[in-house]
């Protein structure tokens, strides 16, 4: 991975942590890549292709516990676009949405710049007779769990905008 995509990755769970407690949210950070490697390591009999090894590397990145007093997990992504993503999740969406039951959530440069996907991610159209998975997104503010005003969220959308579009 290109370390500009690392940084943007790492700002964006940031930024995504930042508006959550704005909102009145309580945040912990989970997802951990060295926590990870460093219990591959220390512990020889977990292969991360094992069941275990796969739900290990992908818990998400937040655990929030809403005004509601309800816990919610949460993975951030940063992709320029959504559709990067989307193709993504067809692939590697089982322990997030299942097994964590976790809401992504996706800074991105285009409007809505904040989005979240809650599971099932995605539900089955079809079109022409054919199977097409349609992504169920929907702008962050419209998320009641997370709580997000406007006012907060139009603080975060300037970062976005000035720190994102920067070449």
């Amino acid at each position: 991975m290109e370390p500009e995509n690392i940084l943007k990755g790492k700002m964006a769970e940031s930024l995504v942590a930042e508006l959550l407690k704005k909102a009145g949210n309580r945040v912990y950070r989970l997802g951990n890549v060295d926590f990870l490697e460093n219990l591959l390591q220390s512990e020889k009999s977990l292969d991360r292709e094992s069941e275990i090894g796969k739900k290990i590397a992908s818990v998400p990145d937040l655990l929030l516990i809403s005004q509601m007093k309800k816990p919610i997990f949460v993975e951030v992504k940063f992709r320029t676009a959504a559709e990067a993503l989307e193709e993504e999740l067809l692939l590697e969406k089982e322990y997030l949405e299942k097994f964590w039951e976790a809401k992504i959530i996706l800074v991105t440069i285009k409007k809505p710049y904040f989005r979240v996907l809650n599971p099932p991610y995605f539900k089955k159209e079809k079109s022409e007779g054919w199977p097409i998975p349609v992504f169920n997104w929907q702008p962050i503010e419209a998320d009641l769990d997370l709580g997000i005003k406007y006012s907060v969220l139009k603080k975060f959308e300037k970062l976005v905008k000035d720190y994102y579009a920067r070449k």
